[in-house]
């Protein structure tokens, strides 16, 4: 029999997640566990009863911030964490798993909430063009074990 590592399903769930997502632009998915147990999930996507981009702006997307950003989005890191406190999980040492590297905004929410590590599928700073990622960067230089995830393969149990 063949079984999927623990890292692994999280981070095929935070992928599928993504595809939830009414973004036009990007579609981005997170996992949040602790242990092996999942505490929270969620994708990126405007505040709930507000607008779905892919609905409303269905050609060009929502209206843009000044650094070219969605102007209404939480990003998935977000609302995953947001969803957690909002039940009333305890976030300290959990583990985030995520279809893109943390923003910078999103490194300072990680951190102050008491995650220790960041597993990410692919770069924040090459989607946006960015010379680095300065979230990844963030979370590294302040001590949250930030990585890219690398796919691991199926081991015979």
């Amino acid at each position: 029999m063949s079984k999927l590592s623990f890292e692994q399903i999280f981070m095929n769930l935070a992928t599928d997640l993504a595809k939830r997502s009414h973004c036009v632009k990007a579609q981005v998915g997170a996992v949040l566990t602790k242990d092996t147990r999942i505490i929270s999930v969620g994708y990126n996507g405007p505040p709930a009863s507000t607008h779905n981009c892919d609905e409303e702006w269905p050609e060009t997307g929502c209206p843009r911030d000044a650094r070219g950003s969605c102007s209404l989005a939480l990003h998935a890191e977000e609302n995953t964490i947001l969803y957690a406190v909002k039940n009333g999980a305890k976030l300290e040492g959990a583990t985030m798993y995520t279809t893109l590297s943390p923003c910078l905004a999103c490194a300072r929410l990680i951190y102050s909430a008491g995650i220790t590590k960041v597993y990410y599928r692919h770069s924040y700073a090459a989607y946006k063009g960015f010379p680095n990622d300065e979230g990844v960067d963030f979370l590294n230089c302040f001590g949250v074990v930030t990585r890219k995830f690398e796919e691991q393969p199926v081991v015979s149990a």
